[in-house]
């Protein structure tokens, strides 16, 4: 690929990365307040994902930074760990908000506003995660690859979420959303070991223990 068509990828890249994360730095702020107003849980708890999802597109930033070498394989080794630690945490914070819902059988309030804005959300997401997969794919960076996972999971996050705070407004089903929270859970923890064990061969490849 030309130095400059590169460059020009990388750009784009970053740009999407800094809308990912002024994006999550509102909706952090924004679901909090819902959640706390509502009694939800759910929303919290996707407050607390979008942190999380802001510490994996700082990542990506510094990975793709002008000036460094982004085809460093101990560069892309680090990355890679540091998405797999934000996928970690993800899986290891649904996990719990989720478990502990289901074992308490806490009904969250409705939340008609949270219930618009997480789908507004969640097709935010996935058009991201579309836009930063197309870019990872010509770049052929793996951290942004791994980072568009993660934005790809809020989007069904945010998705879950939603159904989950309906059904519960329409018919009670107070266990839709945790549910689905699990489901999220269990797909970040995989995503975390897969990311650990590639960033394991990138690091072998530079000659690192």
């Amino acid at each position: 690929m030309q130095r400059d068509a590169r460059a020009g990828l990388q750009r784009r890249a970053l740009l999407l990365e800094y809308g990912t994360i002024a994006w999550n730095a509102g909706e952090a702020v924004l679901t909090v307040a819902l959640g706390i107003a509502a009694a939800s849980l759910a929303l919290i708890g996707f407050g607390a994902d979008s942190v999380i999802e802001i510490f994996a597109s700082a990542v990506v930033v510094w990975h793709l930074a002008p000036g460094h070498d982004t085809d460093s394989p101990q560069r892309t080794a680090l990355a890679l760990r540091l998405v797999s630690i934000a996928f970690a945490l993800l899986g290891v914070v649904l996990a719990t908000l989720a478990t502990r819902d289901l074992v308490t059988g806490r009904r969250p309030d409705e939340s008609i506003w949270g219930i618009v804005y997480l789908s507004l959300t969640a097709v935010v997401m996935f058009g991201l995660a579309a836009a930063k997969r197309r870019v990872a794919m010509r770049l052929d960076s793996a951290p942004l690859r791994s980072e568009a996972t993660m934005t790809f999971l809020d989007g069904i996050l945010a998705t879950g979420t939603t159904l989950g705070l309906a059904l519960n407004a329409a018919v009670g089903w107070w266990w839709a959303d945790p549910a689905a929270a699990l489901l999220v859970a269990a797909a970040s923890l995989n995503e975390a070991r897969e990311n650990w064990e590639e960033a394991a061969e990138s690091a072998g490849a530079a000659g690192e223990p």
